[in-house]
């Protein structure tokens, strides 16, 4: 799947979330997915999208007040929002590493915020804006080669 992608509706956005979810969901290990793009990007679009490939039902909410949100499905998917954030300690003030277990998924929004704290292997999803209101250039990369092509 890394590659980059064209999505015109927050839909489809979804849509390819919950395609690279149905991928995570077999790999072992701590997963961390470090996003990157602006406000109303899409970023909890495509999140919700990943929930649903990880088998999470219901609605999912930015954590932008509350730092992360937590969902159990097929693997438990921890929903960060850095953007709050001013500095690594702050990360690791909040139990950052007690989340890196396997079964485990981070989504990480404004990872910018904690770049030096995220491992070398993690996964990038950058999300920008098309010409259009609706349109997305989403780039995934770091994933596993092989990994649902």
């Amino acid at each position: 799947m890394n590659g980059e992608y064209v999505t015109r509706s927050p839909e489809e956005t979804h849509a390819l979330g919950r395609r690279l979810g149905e991928v995570l969901a077999s790999l072992p290990g701590p997963v961390i997915i470090a996003y990157r793009g602006g406000l109303g990007a899409g970023k909890t679009a495509f999140t919700g999208g990943l929930a649903e490939g990880l088998g999470i039902s219901g609605r999912i909410t930015s954590p932008t007040f509350t730092i992360v949100n937590e969902y159990e499905g097929i693997r438990r998917l921890c929903h960060f929002d850095m953007y709050r954030l001013s500095s690594p300690e702050d990360l690791e003030n909040i139990g950052w590493y007690d989340y890196l277990v396997p079964g485990t998924v981070c989504a990480v929004e404004w990872s910018e915020n904690v770049a030096e704290l995220l491992p070398a292997d993690h996964l990038r999803v950058d999300i920008r804006r098309g010409d259009e209101d609706t349109l997305r250039i989403i780039t995934l990369s770091g994933l596993p080669a092989g990994e649902g092509e």
